[in-house]
């Protein structure tokens, strides 16, 4: 008994700098579960994973065939897999909102914190596009095609690189090979990304929406928000339970349920949902390398928010113009997204520069409103 009470002393002042002795801002809301959130997706996507590893056969003969194998003869198989795709789109979505928070509430100017988490952010798209290649059917080996593709914009070295990545003249089973080791190694380094991230954040503390660092106003992590967290995960492991049970499909491209064919383009080619705001960005510009380079700036441009002018009063519910600005950077980034599934045609290509001009303007823009509505409220105290 004595031997147990020590080592549970031990595990305890191992943790109490995480969990227990970790203060915390009593007046932070339900949008900062998602940081705990996205670890528990991470922990899915990882498990998920190295089950599937076991069945798969990174070959181009046997890779579809291998993920039918899995859905169909391996005992809940289709469970596993099924919570492994699904498991994506709710990492990104819970991404995607814990970013949008971080933007809102003006999290960026804990600058340590933020730059991993934009790293976080790109390596989890890399990995999520490897990850749709390995399947094997038309939408991947097309989509697989086309994106490294771009790589050919590169002056000079594209045509290179492209072979490089091809690990031939075309996507083949050297590609395959390629993209499912990196698919099961990088997700190791993205763990260690997150790790990094947490002790950035633990050395400054959480922001609030109030945007104040009262050092009066804070309450221990444990137990407050470990129940808070863990009714967040229950809530959304039964979402995601409950979409993998009775829409198993809900997010996956019916073209892809097609093995690969690379004689015959699918009328329509389009990646995951949570690529497509990027994508419609991409095919927004006439230019090839000018897309690219859009493309990329459309994730790179977080890392410059720390770098914009502070301002006297943080959060956007104190600057009601760059608020309403806000929504409307939010809604062009779901017009974004609709516009990545529809052809390219009229309207929906003005409607994708547009959407696009809106997205990039309101990191142009913001610091400007920031500093007027400063400037407009010292001289209204003054």
């Amino acid at each position: 008994m004595k031997f147990v009470h020590r080592h549970n002393n031990l595990f305890l002042k191992l943790v109490s700098p995480v969990v227990y002795d970790l203060p915390v801002p009593s007046n932070i809301s339900a949008f900062w579960n998602f940081g705990s959130l996205l670890g528990c997706c991470l922990g899915i996507q990882l498990v998920s994973g190295l089950f599937l590893v076991m069945h798969y056969s990174p070959v181009v003969e046997l890779a579809f065939s291998s993920v039918s194998h899995i859905a169909r003869d391996v005992n809940y198989g289709w469970l596993i897999r099924s919570v492994h795709a699904n498991g994506a789109s709710a990492f990104f979505a819970c991404m995607f909102i814990h970013i949008g928070r971080g933007i809102y509430y003006q999290s960026y100017y804990l600058f340590h914190t933020w730059m991993v988490g934009v790293t976080i952010l790109f390596l989890s798209m890399g990995i999520a596009f490897l990850g749709y290649v390995l399947p094997w059917g038309q939408m991947s080996f097309w989509g697989a095609t086309v994106i490294t593709n771009l790589v050919s914009a590169v002056p000079y070295l594209g045509g290179w690189l492209v072979e490089w990545i091809w690990g031939g003249f075309s996507v083949g089973d050297p590609t395959l090979k390629r993209f499912f080791m990196l698919h099961f190694l990088l997700p190791f380094v993205l763990a260690g990304l997150v790790v990094l991230h947490i002790v950035f954040l633990h050395e400054t503390g959480s922001s609030n929406p109030l945007g104040v660092g009262a050092e009066c106003d804070k309450v221990p992590f444990h137990n407050y928000f470990v129940l808070k967290d863990l009714l967040g995960a229950v809530v959304l492991s039964m979402v995601l339970l409950g979409i993998c049970f009775f829409s198993p499909d809900l997010f996956l491209d019916p073209v892809n349920f097609v093995p690969a064919d690379p004689m015959k383009t699918p009328i329509h080619i389009q990646p995951e949902w949570y690529f497509l705001f990027a994508y419609t960005i991409l095919r927004s510009i006439p230019n090839k390398l000018g897309g690219v380079v859009a493309l990329v700036m459309s994730i790179a441009v977080l890392y410059s928010m720390p770098f914009n002018p502070k301002s006297n009063f943080k959060g956007l519910s104190m600057y009601p113009v760059s608020q309403v600005y806000f929504w409307v950077f939010v809604g062009s980034f779901i017009v974004l997204t609709y516009i990545g599934t529809c052809d390219v045609s009229t309207p929906y290509v003005e409607v994708g520069i547009t959407s696009s001009f809106i997205y990039f303007s309101f990191f142009v823009l913001n610091p400007f409103l920031l500093g007027l509505w400063d400037k407009v409220s010292m001289t209204s105290v003054n």
